[in-house]
């Protein structure tokens, strides 16, 4: 992986003054940047979304097929929620600044099956630091079935990549729990993002015990408990991992693979922006208003804040969105947003199809 340097000039000026403003707001307001009194309860609800139905299919003794399939959506559903609007935050730091409460929470997402070590390196690391940068954002590797961005190569079959993209949205979390945690951690290890040795071995462990456990409680209990064939059971857990999956998929995707947002292939390892202007240029809001939207999927429809400000916790990013598009303007700089979550996911797959034209 290149390390990218940014320009400073700017960011002496624009991103200096954004961070005074933003800092100056929790101030005045006397507010902290953490998890509020609503974060909690919103938390509970979440954790209960998905904890709750999973209890009714082990204890309830249901056996009729289509309220199993309900209650495993409804987990599914439950499961992508947790992982924008719990664990995202707090594996950024942003749930609490009590460090240890922090990792309490963080712990969520071995409840979503991925390691948040692995997460934490691949999302806050890599992603955030290099967003939309081609060969270094694994967000945007196409994986030879995609073409996300003009720098990719074009096959035959990408013209219908609009088309097929649904489908292969739901694979993602299918392998997390699977085999990428375990892959990516030799991969970083290669990298130097995970230290070989101890560090290694630690967290090779953790991986194989937390993914152990998962799989006992996730999928090997409720074989057993549920009293329908065993391959019914799997399809089912199946189908609420693919739900998890195109739901994260189209949340985050609808924030970077977008008409608007910039895609860079650098030439070198000196790029043209500072860094607070590559997140404004390579990144897109949607559906600002609708706070019911804001309320499920963590912020992320606010992903500009997010980029900018990833420390501090989502359920501030309505307030300081107003300062940041105040910030941008003065500074002659975009601030990218779509009406609603539909228009960025028409975007996303019009975007997708005129690609592979």
């Amino acid at each position: 992986m290149i390390n990218y340097k940014f320009k400073s000039k700017e960011e002496n000026d624009f991103w200096s003054v954004l961070r005074k403003r933003v800092n100056t707001y929790f101030k005045e307001n006397n507010l902290e940047k953490d998890a509020n009194r609503h974060m909690v309860i919103k938390s509970i609800a979440l954790f209960s979304l998905y904890l709750t139905p999973f209890f009714i299919l082990i204890f309830a003794g249901i056996t009729n097929l289509y309220i199993l399939m309900s209650l495993w959506v409804i987990m599914g559903l439950g499961k992508a929620f947790i992982g924008t609007a719990v664990m995202h935050d707090s594996i950024h730091g942003a749930y609490s600044k009590n460090k240890s409460y922090n990792s309490i929470v963080a712990f969520s997402a071995a409840l979503v099956g991925v390691d948040r070590l692995i997460w934490k390196i691949q999302h806050n690391v890599i992603h955030h630091t290099y967003t939309n940068i081609e060969d270094t954002d694994e967000d945007i590797l196409p994986r030879f079935f995609f073409r996300f961005s003009e720098h990719q190569p074009k096959r035959w079959f990408h013209r219908f990549q609009h088309i097929y993209a649904p489908i292969f949205y739901c694979v993602p979390l299918l392998e997390w729990i699977t085999t990428k945690d375990f892959v990516k951690a030799f991969e970083y290890r290669q990298m130097g993002l995970i230290k070989k040795g101890a560090e290694f071995r630690k967290e090779f462990a953790g991986i194989f015990f937390r993914k152990l456990m998962y799989y006992v409680v996730f999928l090997v209990l409720p074989v057993f408990m549920i009293d329908i064939p065993v391959g019914t059971t799997i399809v089912m857990i199946i189908v609420s991992h693919a739900v998890t999956g195109i739901m994260l998929a189209l949340i985050f995707q609808t924030a970077h693979v977008v008409p608007n947002a910039s895609f860079v292939k650098a030439e070198s390892e000196n790029l043209d922006t500072c860094w607070a202007s590559h997140q404004i240029l390579t990144t897109s809001n949607y559906g600002m208003k609708n706070k019911i939207l804001t309320w499920f999927v963590g912020g992320l429809n606010f992903q500009i804040e997010h980029h900018l400000f990833p420390d501090v916790c989502h359920v501030h990013y309505p307030a300081i969105a107003k300062i940041v598009q105040q910030t941008t303007s003065e500074y002659d700089l975009p601030y990218y947003s779509f009406p609603s979550f539909r228009s960025a996911v028409a975007g996303h797959f019009g975007m997708l199809r005129d690609l592979g034209k």
